[in-house]
């Protein structure tokens, strides 16, 4: 008996694949790219063939201490969350409450897009994949940097928000529809988004540190804490600073990405994924059939000409499903996604064929490690040649903000030397955009300030630049400089303000070029 039962052993250890490990000397590796970059913490998570292969943290929870991060430490993971929102629809799906073909605005009361055709015709797959219409980020600056407003706000402003494209024709990322599919929820389930994803989501999924709302998250002890290099020419260039943790977007963004996770609770939640729905103890998050919608891919994405020295990275497709991108590499399917939440950054990353995943998350904006240690593990996991890829990104991404640097500085080396065309007084006054709502320009000893009214100390000083253009530094330096244009009517007073970002590789989020104000009552003179 003892015999034939070790032959039998021998023969299923023969026929299990083993536990793929890490590359070689990982650790030290992942340690010396954080300490390189001045990254004060990560959490790594990988799994593979269902056994968790890795769950570690690795440097502080904040910089200037010596408070380690573990595996049990909450990192803000950023969009990635969105695979968690559409974790929670599936929920509804899957227990026949909601389908992903309902209309929106059958399920959804005071739903409303700038076109009646589009209202009508959205439905739930539309809301997560992109294609509505909107342009890159519209909307962002109802919740970036910060906001007070309600979710039944934020869908009071979605109505006046203009498309770029006509309904399903193309690719655009935006963050506000997943504010929309957690109103969903909540119309749907009668429960909060953050309680419902705690019951419905958290619990069953055996997510333990995993937390939907500031409260919870700021309450949470082993957490880490954000860091940016801001207040340089352009941010990126500047020395690595500790960022205000109250300062995460607006509540009512969550469904785009204001999660928390540790490495311990990505393990599980890969897992999850990978085994299409089924959770540690034995149980069902979602269906096959809903894990099949998630990954099948809705939305073509335009893939651009690759920088030199990455050309064999440029994927043969890449498309957008349910909360993932899908597409290839190294001849692999991949399921993806990245997150960046101010001060944070993630990657979760799935190779179905292999049973592998992995995420990556860190407290600062490092986006060369996070990026080349992605594709490290990839390469790992494919049998492929081994390449310093975290160099090279960070030569790609210093060379383009040191570009950025240069024209920033290029422009504001050579104004027209004409203007203002009014006095300063003239210039002040409260005005509105549709989709935002009010700023209010006021003039004072010092000169012309300005005022996001409906974003709390979103506000700063009116620097002139050239002709009617002057430039909004604001205060908090976390928030991207902007170029601000009045317009003239034919009596010489102000009937427009028009805005773009200073920075060329301002984050998208700030949407200034979407937002047109005209003046409130008597604000034109």
């Amino acid at each position: 008996m003892k015999l034939r039962h070790s032959v039998a052993l021998i023969a299923l250890a023969a026929s299990c694949p083993s536990l793929a490990a890490p590359p070689a000397n990982f650790d030290q590796r992942v340690e010396s790219l954080r300490v390189a970059s001045e990254t004060p913490g990560m959490a790594i998570a990988i799994v593979e063939n269902g056994e968790t292969v890795l769950a570690k943290g690795y440097g502080v929870r904040k910089i200037g201490t010596n408070v380690p991060v573990d595996a049990d430490t909450i990192f803000m993971t950023g969009s990635t969350g969105k695979a968690v929102t559409v974790a929670a629809l599936a929920t509804l799906v899957d227990a026949g409450k909601l389908g992903w073909n309902d209309k929106i605005v059958d399920r959804l009361p005071g739903f409303q897009m700038y076109d009646s055709w589009v209202t009508r015709e959205m439905t739930v797959r539309d809301l997560l994949t992109h294609r509505s219409g909107l342009g890159l980020g519209a909307g962002d600056l109802m919740f970036v940097p910060r906001s007070k407003r309600t979710r039944a706000q934020m869908l009071e402003g979605l109505k006046h928000i203009k498309p770029a494209t006509s309904f399903r024709s193309g690719y655009a990322y935006d963050n506000i529809l997943y504010t929309v599919a957690g109103a969903l929820i909540e119309a749907v389930s009668g429960q909060t988004y953050e309680s419902y994803l705690r019951d419905n989501v958290y619990k069953p999924a055996g997510l333990l540190t995993a937390t939907s709302d500031e409260p919870s998250r700021l309450g949470t002890v082993n957490r880490a804490y954000p860091h940016g290099r801001i207040g340089g020419p352009v941010r990126g260039l500047a020395p690595q600073q500790l960022l205000d943790e109250t300062d995460q977007l607006g509540a009512a963004s969550t469904p785009a990405g204001l999660l928390a996770m540790s490495a311990n609770d990505l393990a599980k939640w890969l897992k999850i994924q990978l085994s299409r729905g089924k959770t540690e103890n034995g149980g069902r998050l979602f269906s096959e059939a809903s894990s099949a919608a998630m990954w099948n891919p809705e939305t073509i994405e335009p893939i651009g000409n690759q920088p030199p020295g990455f050309e064999a990275n440029k994927p043969m497709f890449r498309a957008y499903a349910l909360g993932w991108e899908v597409s290839e590499y190294g001849g692999a399917k991949i399921i993806s996604h990245s997150g960046g939440v101010f001060g944070f950054i993630t990657m979760v990353v799935l190779i179905p064929e292999k049973n592998v995943g992995f995420a990556i998350t860190m407290n600062a904006e490092e986006g060369a490690v996070r990026r080349g240690l992605t594709n490290e593990l990839l390469d790992h996991y494919l049998g492929r040649p081994f390449v310093d890829w975290p160099a090279k990104y960070k030569t790609l991404l210093s060379t383009m903000l040191n570009n950025a640097k240069t024209a920033v500085e290029a422009k504001a080396s050579t104004p027209a030397k004409i203007g203002p065309s009014l006095s300063l007084d003239r210039y002040a006054g409260q005005y509105k955009d549709p989709w935002y709502g009010k700023i209010t320009v006021s003039q004072g000893k010092s000169g012309l300030g300005i005022n996001f009214d409906e974003t709390p100390r979103m506000s700063g000083p009116l620097e002139h630049y050239q002709y009617d253009t002057f430039i909004a530094r604001f205060e908090d330096k976390g928030i991207e400089p902007a170029y601000v244009t009045f317009g003239l009517d034919a009596e010489g007073k102000v009937d427009k303000i028009t805005m773009k970002a200073v920075s060329p590789t301002a984050d998208f989020s700030f949407d200034y070029q979407d937002l047109n104000f005209t003046p409130v009552a008597s604000a034109a003179r």
